[in-house]
Parts: C-alpha cells; sequence; structure tokens
C-alpha cells in the first residue's frame, strides 16, 4: 500500500483499513509461529502499512 492511496481514504475507511491490518498481523505472526509463512518479509510490509495509517490518522487530528 502507497502512502498516495491511504491520503485518499476518509476517516471510517482508515480506521476499518487499520483494524484489517491489526488482524492480518496477527495471522501472519500465527503463520511465523507455526512455520507456515512462506514470506516472512510479509510482516514488515504489514508494520509499516500500519504505521502508515496511523500517522495519516493522526496528522488528520492534528489538522495537518
Amino acid at each position: 500500500m502507497k502512502a498516495a492511496e491511504v491520503l485518499k481514504l476518509d476517516e471510517k475507511a482508515l480506521e476499518a483499513k487499520l483494524t484489517d491490518l491489526k488482524k492480518d498481523l496477527f495471522f501472519l505472526r500465527m503463520q511465523h509461529a507455526t512455520n507456515q509463512l512462506d514470506n516472512p518479509i510479509k510482516i514488515a510490509e504489514t508494520k509499516r502499512d500500519i504505521a502508515r495509517v496511523k500517522t495519516v490518522i493522526r496528522q488528520r487530528q492534528l489538522g495537518l
């Protein structure tokens, strides 16, 4: 997910996206713990996506 895509979303969509990303991260960690994860880089990518969404939410709260 690119930053430009995140900026296009409204507040409700951002909150929904954040929830989905957190669920995805949970399941990726579960797969990693049970050695079923094919690509461990997906965990890092999901963390970055969560950070992007949280950053945009915070920027909008501050009015930036």
